[in-house]
């Protein structure tokens, strides 16, 4: 299968501010005191905790203010398709494999402090970002630690995020009995359409195109991640 790349590229999205305002809408989700009182209990997805999972959840906040802070990397800036199709390892790892259950305690290792410490850690990262992203530079890479010698461009790393929020703030919500957040199309529209292609790339265009349009012959499941 053969990709255009520009087609992995949300235009017009306003995404620093589109992941703020996603971002605040997390964070509100996260002090809910359902969160608090389910936090050592199981949440909606398998493995995690409720507490792990609102770790995970709240992940980019806590992560990207030192990012930014960090000198710029040096390493190559991979594009977001080749991010996708050819980086990440936990995308086809399953549930089971060694990145996802790194994963999974890396959350439940973040949230053993408390909900009322997580709460707090959050806001703090979201009031270090609403002055961060505005005056980062319009080309800005990023890399986390934990990757090889390449690093994404902020724009894309932002988008890779948004879709992790708006999905585990599903999950979070879902697993305390909470309606899941109401976001705007603003937020929705570029995760959908990330979504999307993460399906395509993992099932196919025509079972995506039958997913979406035709039930007789619709796929049992067309999820992307």
């Amino acid at each position: 299968m053969t990709y255009v790349e520009e087609s992995w590229n949300w235009r017009g999205a306003r995404i620093r501010e589109v992941f703020l305002e996603a971002a605040d809408t997390v964070a509100a989700l996260l002090a809910e005191p359902a969160v608090a009182v389910a936090w050592g209990k199981p949440g909606a997805l398998r493995d995690f905790s409720v507490g792990g999972l609102a770790a995970h959840t709240v992940w980019p906040e806590l992560a990207l203010p030192d990012l930014l802070a960090r000198p710029l990397p040096e390493e190559p800036v991979v594009s977001l398709r080749e991010y996708y199709v050819e980086r990440v390892t936990w995308l086809d790892a399953g549930v089971d494999g060694a990145v996802n259950i790194r994963i999974r305690r890396g959350g439940e290792a973040t949230a053993a402090d408390g909900h009322e410490v997580l709460v707090g850690r959050a806001r703090e990262a979201l009031e270090r970002l609403r002055t961060a992203l505005p005056e980062a530079p319009a080309v800005r890479p990023v890399r986390m630690p934990s990757w090889g010698d390449w690093s994404l461009g902020l724009d894309d790393f932002l988008l890779t995020r948004l879709m992790e929020l708006v999905v585990h703030a599903d999950d979070l919500a879902y697993g305390v009995g909470l309606p899941a957040p109401d976001f705007p199309e603003r937020v929705t529209a570029p995760v959908v359409d990330l979504l999307a292609r993460l399906a395509v790339r993992r099932h196919g265009p025509v079972n995506v195109v039958r997913g979406l349009a035709r039930a007789e012959r619709a796929p049992g499941s067309i999820a992307g991640i």
